[in-house]
């Protein structure tokens, strides 16, 4: 079982580097999306699992300026990449959101659980602690099940490479949403970049970048293909597409 020493002592870190900092600019472009459909003007933010904090560093720099951000995480190893974000308007702790007493009472416009979710033992205590907490929540979730991570049995490699305990489609979030009493507002697919590294300027980094990129998109290029047919079906047979929620 993945627990809460998996995040802490490290092994996170050195399974995920960056702390996923690379895939911070197109999840936090998500966020502002959804935001921006709804017509969402948000004064506090808050972020469960904030990681790096770079996510809550993005949307600060598109968010009007009266707009607070609070982040709480449970990594210190991700705190302490967090805390370089920190300024005025910006805030990190390490500290269990859901736990820490002096925070029971905190209510925010907004609460994002960012690929978050997946990683809690029970997710519908979760949801049902968290609701009271915010007027809105955002959630983005990796849809791991598809035909094709079936078939390679991909599952058990998110298990244990990012510590994933449970398993979405579109329609079986929705549902655990739906029945931990939230109403729905909004959804929409986001899909990864096809490379989240950083660009480097060394030739061999380079010309290894360009073909790793050039794979991944033939790869892709199927799914994409199906997926300007029928969104719902390409994603349950291809897989990689994660979905943004916005709840109440």
């Amino acid at each position: 079982m993945i627990t809460e020493e998996f995040y802490q002592d490290g092994t996170y870190l050195r399974n995920n580097p960056d702390w996923h900092i690379g895939a911070a600019p197109w999840k936090s472009q998500g966020v502002l999306e959804i935001l921006q459909r709804n017509r969402l003007t948000p004064h506090t933010i808050c972020e469960i699992g904030c990681g790096a904090g770079e996510i809550l560093a993005l949307l600060q720099k598109h968010l009007p300026e009266d707009c607070t951000f609070e982040g709480y995480d449970i990594a210190p190893q991700a705190i302490e990449l967090a805390k370089e974000r920190e300024n005025t308007r910006l805030h990190v702790h390490l500290a269990d959101f859901l736990t820490t007493p002096e925070i029971q009472e905190a209510y925010f416009d907004v609460l994002l659980i960012i690929d978050v979710l997946e990683h809690f033992e029970n997710c519908f205590q979760v949801l049902r602690e968290i609701k009271p907490r915010s007027q809105y929540k955002i959630f983005h979730l990796p849809l791991d099940v598809s035909v094709k991570n079936v078939l390679g049995n991909r599952l058990i490699d998110f298990h244990y490479a990012t510590g994933h305990l449970h398993f979405f489609t579109k329609d079986v979030a929705l549902l655990m949403l739906r029945e931990a009493g939230y109403e729905i507002l909004d959804t929409f697919y986001t899909l990864p970049p096809l490379d989240t590294n950083p660009w480097s300027p060394q030739l061999g980094q380079l010309a290894r970048k360009l073909v790793r990129v050039t794979k991944r998109g033939l790869e892709r290029l199927p799914a994409k293909v199906l997926y300007s047919v029928h969104h719902d079906l390409a994603v349950r047979i291809f897989g990689g597409w994660r979905l943004m929620v916005l709840a109440q």
